[in-house]
Order: structure tokens, then C-alpha cells, then sequence
């Protein structure tokens, strides 16, 4: 295909993601209030942990500070709920230049991939208020907490997003040994250095400095290694086998 003929269509393929967007953005204003209390609820349940012990508010700052909270949330929620078209737009544009193995292998990942990066976020979501409820708990007792909105929600939104993507870095490990990149003998060898880099990588991508929210990500993010480590080794296994009659092959024409 020309390149103009590619550029049209990755405009065509833009097009339609914004208009999918644009109609769900557009639907999503009508349920503010549902989604303001799905965003809210990980500050009540820590408000509510505390109780007495700490004076805790949210609120909203400036003139605009009300019409741009509702803009970002419904404008948060709306590239969320449209991920499944816009990714499926990406993947169309992609799928025709690759080799049928790397279809394969790209079919695999786009599997596992949602599923992956929805179980990190539900996980961030779940460790939340307890991240939430350490942090307020240093307010000193003189003193209020009061919470602006706008930083919470980019609070969130990053918490959410480490934990979706920190999940799919060993997805990312099993491809490079479809790939041939890495072998679960490697995999086998450098191990406990996996394991303390995942802990170090937790401490530091985590948003909240609590103890509760590294260690939610670093536990489920150390055993997805070690199952990327187990699947590395069976793709070995049945590469091995494959390369064997490949070379018996080899010595019957050389004889």
C-alpha cells in the first residue's frame, strides 16, 4: 500500500476513535454523579478508618474548579470506557504489515494484556484507602486535612496507571522469549535480582509512600515473574524439541 494510502487510513481509523469517544464522552455527563462517587469512594472508606482521629474534607479550588472536575472525570472515564475500540483501531492499523508468526504472537498478547492491566488496576484500587488512610493519619492533630480534589484525582489516576502497566511487564518478558530474546535458563539465573529489582521498582513507581500499597505491588508482580520464568521454560522445551529433527534431518542429507 502507498503511504498516502496509509495515512489516509490511519486518519479514517483516528476519526472514528474520537467519534466513539466524543458519543461516550457525551453519555458520560449524564452520570456524574455515579462516577464522582466511584472516584470518591476510596477517601470515604479511608475517612471513615480514621474516624475521630484525624479532621478530613475534600474540596474543589478557583472559580473553574468545578467545570474542569467534571470535565476530567467524565473525560477520564470516557478514554477508559473506549479503550476496547481505540485499541482494537490500533491493532487493525498494525496486524496487516506483521509475518503470521508475529500475528500469532501479537493475537496472544492482546489476550492477556486487558485482562492483565484491568487486574492491576482493580489491585491499586482495592490498596487505596489503606494507602490513603497512612498518609492522612500524619496530619498532626492540631490541624486539618483538607484534600483538593484535583490533586486526588491525579493521585489516583497515576496509582491506578502504575499498577495497570507494572502488570504487564512480565507479559512483556514472556514475548521476548517467543522472540527468542531470553531463555528461562536466564530467566532461572538472574532471579533473586528480579525479585529485589521488583520490590525496589514497587518502592519507588508507587505514588503513596505506604508500606500496605508497595508490597500489593510487588508480591502479585513477583509471582507473575516467576510464571513468566515457568512459561519461558516450557517455550524452550518445545523449541528444543522442534530443533531436533531439524537436525537429524540435517546429518541424513549430509550422509
Amino acid at each position: 500500500m502507498p503511504v498516502g494510502d496509509h495515512f489516509r487510513e490511519l486518519r479514517g481509523r483516528l476519526l472514528r476513535s474520537f467519534l466513539v469517544f466524543a458519543a461516550i464522552f457525551i453519555t458520560s455527563l449524564f452520570f456524574y454523579d455515579p462516577l464522582l462517587n466511584l472516584v470518591m469512594e476510596p477517601y470515604n472508606d479511608a475517612r471513615i478508618a480514621l474516624g475521630e482521629s484525624v479532621e478530613t474534607r475534600p474540596y474543589v479550588s478557583g472559580a473553574t474548579g468545578p467545570l474542569m472536575l467534571y470535565l476530567k472525570l467524565c473525560g477520564v472515564a470516557s478514554l477508559v470506557a473506549a479503550s476496547p475500540y481505540w485499541l482494537y483501531q490500533i491493532w487493525a492499523f498494525i496486524v496487516p504489515g506483521l509475518h503470521s508468526k508475529e500475528k500469532k504472537w501479537s493475537r496472544l498478547f492482546a489476550a492477556v494484556a486487558g485482562p492483565l492491566f484491568i487486574f492491576g488496576v482493580l489491585t491499586a484500587y482495592y490498596v487505596l484507602p489503606k494507602g490513603l488512610e497512612v498518609l492522612i493519619s500524619f496530619t498532626p492533630d492540631s490541624m486539618e486535612s483538607l484534600v483538593e480534589f484535583g490533586e486526588y484525582f491525579s493521585f489516583l489516576s497515576r496509582m491506578l496507571l502504575v499498577f495497570g502497566i507494572s502488570f504487564e511487564i512480565p507479559l512483556f518478558v514472556v514475548m521476548l522469549s517467543l522472540a527468542g530474546v531470553v531463555s528461562g535458563k536466564q530467566l532461572g539465573k538472574i532471579r533473586p535480582w528480579l525479585v529485589l529489582g521488583t520490590f525496589i521498582f514497587a518502592a519507588v513507581a508507587t505514588p503513596s509512600t505506604d508500606p500496605m500499597s508497595m508490597l500489593s505491588l510487588a508480591i502479585p508482580m513477583t509471582f507473575l515473574f516467576l510464571g513468566a520464568e515457568i512459561v519461558a521454560r516450557f517455550i524452550d522445551k518445545v523449541r528444543a524439541k522442534k530443533a531436533i529433527p531439524e537436525y537429524a534431518d540435517d546429518e541424513v542429507s549430509a550422509i
